[in-house]
C-alpha cells in the first residue's frame, strides 16, 4: 500500500497508521523532540504539538508516531537555519507545555545526507541501527566519550560499534538495542546522551519518505 503524504487522507478518508497532520504542503524540515511520551513522562498530545508548531507560522505541519517527530515547512520570513528553528520550537514548547526539551531540526536535505552517510547500510534489520542526532557537530570530548564506551563494551564481549559523522552518531547493535552494552554506556555517558536524541533506522528512513511523499 502506498502511504499518503503527511496531512493527506488515505483511501477511505483516514490517515495512515502513525501519520497525522494538518496540511498537504510538502515539508522542508523535520524536528526531533527528545524524551517525550516515554514511560508516562513528558506527555505531549500530538494534536497540541502540531498546533504549537503551526502557531509559529510554519505550514504543512504533521507528526509521525508519538515519540516527537514533526514535519513542517518553515513559514515565510522564518529563519531557515536549523539552530534558529530549533530554538524557536524549544521556546514555544516550553510556553505551551511547561517542558524544557531538546529539539533537533534537520532540513530535508540534511536528513537525506544522514541516510547517505550511514556506515551500517549493510545491516538488513533497521531495528539494529540507530541514529543519535545532535544540535551541533559533536566536539572532541563527545567523540572521546563514544570511543571509550565502545572500547569498554568490547572488553565485555560486545560486538556493537558507533561512528560519528557530522552531527549524527550512528549506532550498530546486531545483538539488539535493548541488550546492547554500548547503548547502555552511551545512555549513561554525560556527553553523548545530554544533547542528542535517537531514532531507530526505520523511523529515520520513514521520515525522509514522508518528506518526499
Amino acid at each position: 500500500m502506498t502511504a499518503a503524504a503527511p496531512g493527506r487522507l488515505a483511501p477511505g478518508g483516514s490517515l495512515p497508521a502513525g501519520e497525522v497532520g494538518q496540511d498537504a504542503v510538502m515539508p522542508t524540515h523535520v524536528a526531533l523532540l527528545r524524551g517525550i511520551n516515554v514511560g508516562g513522562n513528558n506527555k505531549v498530545a500530538m494534536a497540541d504539538l502540531r498546533d504549537t508548531v503551526a502557531g509559529l507560522g510554519h505550514t504543512g505541519v504533521s507528526t509521525y508516531i508519538q515519540s516527537g517527530n514533526v514535519l513542517f515547512t518553515a513559514g515565510d520570513g522564518a529563519a531557515q537555519d536549523a539552530a534558529t528553528l530549533a530554538a524557536g520550537l524549544e521556546r514555544a514548547i516550553a510556553e505551551a507545555f511547561g517542558l524544557r526539551l531538546r529539539v533537533v531540526v534537520l532540513s530535508r536535505e540534511e536528513l537525506a545526507q544522514v541516510i547517505s552517510d550511514n556506515p551500517y547500510r549493510d545491516e538488513p534489520n533497521p531495528r539494529y541501527v540507530h541514529a543519535m542526532f545532535f544540535p551541533a557537530e559533536p566536539g572532541q570530548p563527545v567523540r572521546e566519550s563514544v570511543a571509550a564506551a565502545e572500547q569498554q563494551a568490547a572488553a565485555k564481549g560486545g560486538h556493537d560499534s558507533a561512528t560519528v559523522v557530522g552531527r549524527t552518531l550512528f549506532l550498530h547493535t546486531p545483538g539488539g538495542y535493548g541488550r546492547s552494552e554500548l547503548a547502555a554506556r552511551l545512555a549513561r555517558a554525560r556527553g553523548p546522551a545530554a544533547d542528542g536524541t535517537a531514532r531507530n533506522w526505520a523511523t529515520v528512513t520513514k521520515l525522509l519518505a514522508l518528506c518526499d511523499a
